[in-house]
């Protein structure tokens, strides 16, 4: 473990202070967390809130457990802690080193997982983030090509799990950290990480870095504007987004429209959809991407059902309706067997089945294969599943879960969508919960 040497205070000097902004207001008994590594930046921020006496401060160390001195580092900063009278979390993490995305962003995953999960609302977590680390993820971002989203880089307050993340150290230089924390006489460890050129922060910080500063001593200042301008422009294309997300209106049953969709321009277009993007909590999509959607699917042929899957979701269409939804689990193969209970649960995704009393006797519940047909009550002709569900505008995949009651081998209702005469004394309270997207029928009506 690399320690800094212990600076001294002179007699009779000043407590150091820094220009920390106001404490977002926080309801009674919350708790405002620091999250800490134990290295410069986490160190001087957990003294300085200490030292401004902040109401409810904790500190929380994810470890990794990626350094063979990384218990020597949890010991420090339990030492470090109990000198301030903070309590102090750790929580561990398991990093799989052969992610796909990489050690750093694997770990960087799975400590804001760890960290979202500690918070209950009303709960702050501040973390480190200074005015040069602000300056590198905005240039990072634009190496990657990223858009006035990406640009925006950091903001001072976002949510987090049930709270929010607080970086009162963005307008902070890393120089003045460093005075603040030789003022005060702290000690620090040092991550060999943060130095190896195999990660993209580390070598932009210690190669490229410097020689930028030579050249433009003010590139820090000048690229933490342009975040700030981006984070402007991004406010102002949110703005235009939710105008377009009205104009196109997402019915009943989440379906966005695809004719409204194609009526706007591709520019605002493609603003909506990364809009909706983010509102789920998806990553923003490329630009690859978004040109596969608009041809594979906006721009497919009215009558087919195109999907498109990536790592978080998959798109669907069916007729006029575009749906963003999370991936759905297989479609179920096995049945089940109902005779007891007001409640019968059906396989994932699928929700379960509902009677106002337990149904007496014995139904089989199954899934459509093709070529189920009933007579509904009141109907006069016997039809397919397939004409009724078109009729009624069920989308594939919730025709392909749609659960059937036999009595026997004969099919006696579908879903308590339609049932045939004869079981519907028994049925007529039948109730599927289920909330797969384009559940709800184009009248507005619904299995629930």
């Amino acid at each position: 473990m690399a320690r800094s040497p212990r600076g001294s205070v002179p007699d009779g000097s000043p407590t150091p202070t820094l220009p920390l902004p106001v404490r977002p207001s926080q309801p009674r008994g919350a708790r405002l967390w620091v999250a800490l590594s134990g290295g410069l930046d986490s160190t001087v921020l957990l003294h300085a809130l200490h030292a401004r006496s902040a109401p409810g401060l904790r500190a929380v160390h994810v470890h990794h457990g990626l350094q063979a001195a990384a218990e020597e580092w949890v010991s420090h900063l339990r030492r470090q802690c109990r000198a301030l009278g903070v309590p102090l979390t750790v929580r561990r993490v398991q990093i799989d080193p052969r992610d796909p995305a990489g050690p750093e962003a694997a770990a960087r995953a799975a400590r804001y997982a760890a960290l979202a999960a500690l918070l209950k609302a009303g709960d702050l977590l501040a973390t480190a983030h200074h005015s040069e680390d602000q300056a590198e993820t905005v240039l990072l971002r634009a190496l990657r090509g990223t858009g006035i989203a990406g640009l925006a880089a950091m903001s001072e307050l976002s949510p987090l799990g049930a709270g929010r993340l607080w970086r009162p150290l963005l307008s902070v230089s890393r120089a003045e950290l460093q005075r603040y924390a030789q003022a005060a006489g702290l000690r620090w460890v040092d991550d060999p990480h943060n130095h190896d050129a195999r990660y993209a922060r580390s070598y932009l910080r210690d190669e490229v870095w410097p020689l930028l500063q030579r050249h433009w001593p003010q590139a820090g200042d000048s690229l933490a504007r342009l975040a700030a301008h981006a984070q402007d422009a991004e406010g102002l294309l949110a703005e235009l987004a939710q105008q377009d997300e009205r104009v196109v209106g997402a019915s009943a049953d989440g379906a966005l429209s695809v004719g409204a969709l194609l009526a706007l321009a591709p520019a605002r277009r493609r603003n909506l959809l990364r809009h909706l993007w983010r509102g789920r909590g998806w990553a923003a999509p490329a630009a690859e991407w978004l040109q596969r959607l608009e041809a594979e699917v906006l721009r497919a042929r009215a009558d087919a059902q195109p999907c498109l899957r990536f790592a978080e979701g998959e798109v669907r269409r069916y007729r006029d309706g575009l749906y963003l939804m999370a991936p759905l689990p297989p479609v179920p193969q096995a049945s089940v067997t109902w005779r007891r209970g007001c409640s019968l649960p059906l396989p994932a995704g699928c929700g379960q089945l509902r009677l106002a009393r337990a149904p007496g006797e014995t139904f089989t519940v199954r899934f459509p294969v093709g070529g189920e047909r009933l007579r509904p009550a009141g109907d006069r002709h016997t039809r397919s599943l397939k004409a009724l569900c078109q009729a009624r505008g069920l989308p594939v995949w919730v025709r392909e879960r749609l659960p059937l009651l036999f009595r026997g081998d004969r099919l006696v209702s579908v879903a308590g969508l339609w049932t045939v005469a004869e079981a519907s004394e028994v049925l007529d309270s039948l109730v599927w919960d289920c909330d797969l997207p384009g559940l709800l029928s184009p009248k507005g009506s619904s299995a629930r």
